[in-house]
């Protein structure tokens, strides 16, 4: 097998692992706008990173920490809805990442890389961070799973029970935000949140406990990162977009499946 083919797989394999209970989280706590609008602000971390001359992935963890802690302030307000801010936050940063690339004359890149991502492409620099980063996302998540849970569950009974609802919300969405950043030039911004919703969304109908259900979506993301790697090689199709498409008919099937034994 090629060595670019490999470490497609392995950062594929890596960001099935951190995306299948992220994506539980965001599936159960109905964060798909919000997950989407920190993946579109993720290119302008990208045009900020390229004008400062700093590495773009930490760029783009600055600036997806940066919007969540704005979201989350904004939220307070509630002088407008959720999805009106997110909305307006989502378009108005990718925008602002596109003027930004634009204003830059002696900087050339390759959008489509950053938008659709490129899987084939990947690096030994890649892999690092994401391995290296994802374990540190995975330790934390693990080491506040149950506080994490309790707060999504009812956070009323959780602050009742001693838990700093507000800090597990924000802690929530920080990982999120590290996660996008780590998979952004894998997958592409505008689809990665994709990767983290689907197979959650998929095992959600097969599965009796949490803990369950973030298991499985971690083999439902594998399952797509390695069809969908299948279909780029054999059928030439983007890398990217492809596990997408096989973790989107892998999700139909289940559902089908599930829905024709009821």
């Amino acid at each position: 097998m090629d060595d670019f083919l490999i470490n497609a797989l392995l950062a594929g394999l890596g960001i099935a692992v951190l995306a299948g209970p992220l994506g539980s989280f965001m599936v159960w706590r109905r964060l798909a706008y919000f997950g989407d609008t920190l993946a579109h602000a993720s290119l302008l971390g990208v045009a900020l990173g390229l004008w400062l001359q700093i590495n773009p992935i930490i760029a783009v963890v600055f600036s997806g920490v940066m919007l969540a802690i704005i979201l989350l302030s904004l939220q307070r307000y509630k002088q407008l809805a959720s999805d009106t801010l997110l909305g307006i936050m989502a378009h108005s940063a990718l925008s602002l990442g596109l003027v930004v690339v634009a204003l830059m004359d002696n900087v050339r890149i390759d959008l489509m890389a950053y938008l659709f991502g490129d899987l084939l492409a990947v690096t030994q620099q890649d892999l690092l961070w994401i391995w290296g980063g994802g374990a540190v996302v995975l330790a934390i998540l693990l080491s506040q799973w149950n506080k994490l849970l309790s707060a999504t569950v009812h956070e009323q009974i959780a602050e009742v029970e001693g838990v700093n609802v507000a800090v597990m919300r924000a802690l929530l969405l920080l990982l999120l935000a590290v996660v996008i950043a780590i998979a952004m030039k894998i997958v592409g911004a505008l689809i990665i949140s994709s990767l983290l919703l689907i197979p959650a969304a998929t095992a959600r109908r097969l599965s009796r406990s949490p803990e369950q259900m973030a298991i499985f979506a971690i083999v439902f993301g594998a399952i797509s990162v390695v069809l969908g790697l299948c279909l780029s090689w054999y059928q030439d199709t983007p890398a990217g977009p492809s596990v997408v498409v096989c973790a989107a008919l892998q999700f139909v099937l289940i559902h089908s499946l599930v829905k024709v034994q009821k």
